[in-house]
């Protein structure tokens, strides 16, 4: 039997929960789910995104960290455990990546052709430990442009608390906002600040380091965007921000929009990479998972949802357009705060929060790559930490200086050229595209694995283990408030929550990621009609910005 070091914990179960919440919150939470919110309906989708959370977010965030705490170990080492010597559902992707890989090369595409059938024999090899693997790489690389993003945070707190954001309009914000991301030393220099950061915390360990500043940040984070919140609703006009926030529009509800809340229901749990199995492997065996990951989903949905309410109020009530997009949190906000009272001071705490909540994220990151190489390779958390945290730092230079195009780096765009054809976007879009990819994958191939390989009977013992209400009482019971009842249970019990989460992570959960992933890499549109929400169309006789600058193209890394 395999010997083992005893490893790290988390100190208590609220430790556990405020850190997984934290990995899952993030700067799209601050920003990109208001807007996204706002364009799609507003109260109508708040709505569905909640389905979506609770429908396809919270079954995965489950299959994780029931993965995680079964196991102890990091995603590689879980799926390395619980892999099967023989699996026909392995062997059908292996020999479906290899077919794929074939016919590429047919079609002279070298480098995807090569790439396909060398995943198809690692399938083949490897089998279901392949999905850890592919986790591990996922945190590598989203970290590497993640800190790029959550090091312009840092800029623009060193810069609201200097004076610096003193700008009339919006074109003014945007230009000085591109000026500074395309500069190089400063992109690098924010980047190793927050990188520096992420180190940190990590080398110090689960209880010293991720959970003892995980008990600081969250608090702080709420605290803050509470102050926000209150500063946005007590402005004169703040209430036509709130009404273009929560009023349904289900005009604009469409198929696309759907899957567009799936989409951002998925990845805003930082699920599909492996953080949550990282997390759940230092969980104990008595805390209750059913709660927690509902506490975890919970904390996450709420701060989305409270960020709407910190700004658009504010962007309103200073007249300002709201559909800024990305472009919303560095371009719009800072021009909004410098027409307010101790605009400087709002400013200031607003991009403090936007770190709190990068930190959060990032830290966790770090954490899965952490993981692997003292679990599997019995590195010390110290050197794995520096070692690799280094890594990132040098692969996240090549984003920082290359979030507008290539200039910096041809050498690298000629290379990816001549193996995948032409290049359209900057290494940054590529690299956040390629972790877009593994995570929906990832997601997928997690839910299949639990469903359909480990077995949702092991999955549901494991979750027992704290929640014996999870399997053992009847779901109706259990809403009803008679689960503790001897009339109404019995010893056979079909419709429990387990029951039904089986059904979700067999079927439903694996067939509205392929949806929304399809959707993601463009194979998929399903396009309704188009309207313009009222509350803009109330507002159009503020001038409207311009689209952001070509530094400023991707959007997606915001969901993270």
């Amino acid at each position: 039997m395999e010997q083992r070091e005893k490893r790290e914990g988390w100190h208590s179960g609220l430790g556990f929960i405020l850190a997984a919440a934290g990995s899952a919150i993030g700067l799209g939470n601050i920003w990109r789910f208001p807007y996204i919110t706002g364009q799609h309906g507003g109260g109508a989708f708040v709505l569905i995104y909640l389905l979506c959370v609770a429908l396809i977010g919270l079954p995965v965030m489950l299959c994780e960290i029931a993965l995680g705490r079964h196991t102890g170990r990091n995603p590689v080492g879980a799926f390395r455990r619980l892999n099967p010597d023989s699996c026909r559902l392995a062997h059908l992707f292996g020999a479906g990546m290899t077919l794929c890989g074939l016919l590429a090369l047919f079609m002279r595409s070298w480098g995807w052709g090569g790439l396909f059938i060398l995943i198809g024999v690692l399938i083949f090899k490897y089998r279901w430990t392949l999905v850890g693997v592919m986790g591990v790489v996922a945190g590598f690389v989203i970290l590497s442009f993640y800190s790029v993003v959550a090091g312009w945070t840092i800029g623009y707190v060193f810069k609201a608390a200097t004076g610096q954001l003193a700008f009339e309009t919006v074109d003014v914000a945007k230009e000085s906002f591109g000026a500074f991301i395309t500069h190089p030393g400063w992109a690098i220099l924010c980047h190793f600040l927050f990188m520096a950061l992420c180190v940190a915390v990590v080398c110090r360990g689960i209880q010293g380091g991720i959970e003892k500043v995980s008990k600081v940040l969250m608090p702080l984070l709420f605290m803050i965007l509470l102050a926000l919140i209150v500063r946005g609703l007590t402005l004169p006009g703040a209430m036509a921000g709130v009404r273009y926030y929560l009023s349904p529009n289900f005009k604009l509800i469409t198929p696309q929009c759907i899957l567009v809340a799936v989409g951002l229901a998925f990845f805003s749990l930082s699920l599909g990479m492996g953080a949550m199995i990282t997390y759940g492997s230092y969980v104990a065996k008595e805390q209750n998972l059913f709660k927690s990951a509902m506490a975890i989903v919970g904390l996450d949905v709420l701060v989305a949802f409270l960020a709407g309410l910190a700004i658009f109020p504010a962007v309103f009530a200073l007249g300002f357009q709201p559909d800024q997009g990305s472009g919303l949190a560095f371009q719009a906000l800072p021009a909004v705060f410098h027409h307010m009272p101790l605009g400087a001071a709002w400013a200031f705490l607003f991009f403090l929060l936007l770190l709190v909540a990068a930190l959060t994220s990032g830290i966790s990151l770090l954490e899965v790559v952490t993981a692997y190489w003292v679990d599997e390779r019995r590195w010390s958390r110290r050197k794995a930490t520096l070692v690799f945290g280094g890594c990132i730092f040098a692969l996240g230079c090549l984003c920082a200086v290359s979030v507008a195009n290539w200039n910096h780096i041809k050498p690298v765009e000629q290379a990816l050229a001549t193996l995948f054809g032409g290049v359209k976007d900057s290494f940054f879009v590529t690299m956040e595209t390629m972790a877009d990819w593994m995570l929906a994958l990832g997601g997928l191939l997690i839910a299949l694995f639990v469903g359909w390989v480990w077995g949702v009977r092991r999955a549901v013992d494991e979750i027992r283990q704290g929640s014996d209400n999870f399997a053992d009482v009847h779901l109706w019971s259990v809403m009803a408030g008679l689960k503790d009842d001897p009339s109404h249970n019995s010893d056979m019990h079909v419709f429990t929550l387990a029951s039904l989460w089986g059904v979700f992570v067999r079927f439903i959960c694996p067939v509205a990621i392929v949806i929304a992933f399809l959707n993601t890499i463009g194979w998929l549109e399903l396009k309704g009609p188009e309207a313009k929400p009222a509350a803009v169309e109330q507002v159009a006789d503020e001038p409207v910005a311009d689209e952001s600058a070509s530094a400023i193209r991707n959007e997606s890394h915001e969901s993270m």
